[in-house]
């Protein structure tokens, strides 16, 4: 029997893979994160399947019943939400499965941060605006940052920010931000993309605390902040279609 672990992408069946389709079709076993992977994502697990939301369980008893599958020689779907490799907690998994010899596979899906860039129709590297993304997160009362993983270390380079868990954490993200974006930066706070109640908030570093309790968000949203979030004028075209830039596949013409 083998464990996948599947990317569930944002909470879109739609936005689902063709493998992390066929993978849970196929499995007799399907454990979902319910908390963030909206039942429709595992509707299409085989007829007679055991499909158990984990959200209420620990991790010795979603791993009990992956040994429970093992007994009975069944392959399970481990649905998470976005990718697995991005805050999927799938590190310790794979140590039990290592430990006790259970052969695992991850199934890659549509992370957050680019199912909110394609719900606000942009790029979020822009030419000679911002070229780097940085994917992090607020401690809070979840697992410690590491040092050095601060927010003011990664504002100095300028990139764009994508900042999970952090919703709640509004006042201290502004405080550490505002030094190096300054209190007009874009921001935008993008709740449960993906899902019907999807909601979008644009705003800058100054003023998105605001409108984000007036919408009453209070978790399941990404925050993404940088110079590439708002309305950028005048940058120049990418050297990628250039024609004064030939490369490889576009050489010279004459």
């Amino acid at each position: 029997m083998k464990v996948f672990f599947v990317g569930a992408g944002p909470g879109d069946p739609e936005l689902l893979t063709l493998k992390a389709q066929r993978v849970i079709a196929a499995c007799p076993v399907c454990l979902y994160a319910g908390s963030l992977v909206p039942p429709e994502v595992v509707a299409g697990a085989p007829e007679g399947a055991l499909v158990r939301d984990t959200a209420p369980m620990t991790l010795a008893e979603t791993h009990a019943e992956i040994l429970a599958a093992q007994t009975r020689g069944e392959d399970v779907a481990r649905v998470h939400s976005g990718d697995p490799s991005l805050y999927g907690a799938i590190a310790e998994q794979i140590r039990l499965l290592k430990r006790d010899g259970i052969e695992y596979e991850i199934v890659p899906g549509v992370p957050a941060y680019a199912a909110a860039a394609a719900a606000m129709g942009q790029e979020l590297t822009v030419p000679g605006v911002a070229q780097s993304i940085v994917l992090t997160r607020m401690s809070m009362k979840s697992t410690s940052m590491p040092e050095g993983e601060t927010l003011e270390t990664f504002a100095r380079s300028g990139a764009t920010l994508a900042i999970h868990l952090g919703v709640r954490a509004l006042r201290e993200i502004e405080r550490q931000l505002v030094p190096h974006y300054g209190a007009e930066c874009p921001v935008a706070v993008v709740y449960r993309v993906g899902w019907p109640d999807q909601e979008i908030l644009r705003g800058t570093l100054s003023d998105i605390r605001e409108k984000v309790r007036t919408a009453k968000i209070t978790r399941t949203a990404l925050i993404l902040v940088g110079p590439a979030m708002g309305e950028v004028e005048g940058f120049e075209d990418s050297a990628l279609y250039d024609p004064a830039q030939p490369h490889v596949l576009r050489p010279v013409r004459r």
